[in-house]
């Protein structure tokens, strides 16, 4: 399944956010999830396990708990693939990184 195909669905995509904050156990995130989204714990470890299947993510047993982390080496395919685009966006924030500059030196010189 292509990368974009997983991080389509807005689930899975929170489910990413919520890992890229650290690990999380498989309870952590389905309370989050099921708060957020109504959905049940069968489809929440639904979720967990195609991102793992993917390769979006990692489990590990510690005692009875499932911890989930991020698996960096997808997430660079999918930036590697956004590479190509940067080009578009690159130079304007660029530009307001430089207007950001010259907005901090003015209030400097002001002061």
């Amino acid at each position: 399944m292509h990368a974009f195909d997983i991080l389509g669905d807005p689930v899975r995509r929170r489910i990413l956010e919520l890992l890229a904050t650290g690990e999380h156990s498989s309870g952590d995130v389905v309370a989050v999830v099921q708060r957020e989204f109504g959905i049940t714990q069968s489809a929440v470890s639904q979720q967990l396990r195609i991102l793992r299947d993917a390769g979006f993510a990692s489990v590990r047993a510690e005692g009875t708990r499932r911890i989930y982390a991020v698996e960096p080496a997808r997430l660079r395919e999918v930036d590697d693939w956004l590479d190509r685009f940067r080009a578009f966006w690159l130079p304007r924030l660029d530009a307001i990184a430089t207007e950001v500059a010259r907005g901090k030196r003015k209030r400097r010189q002001q002061e």
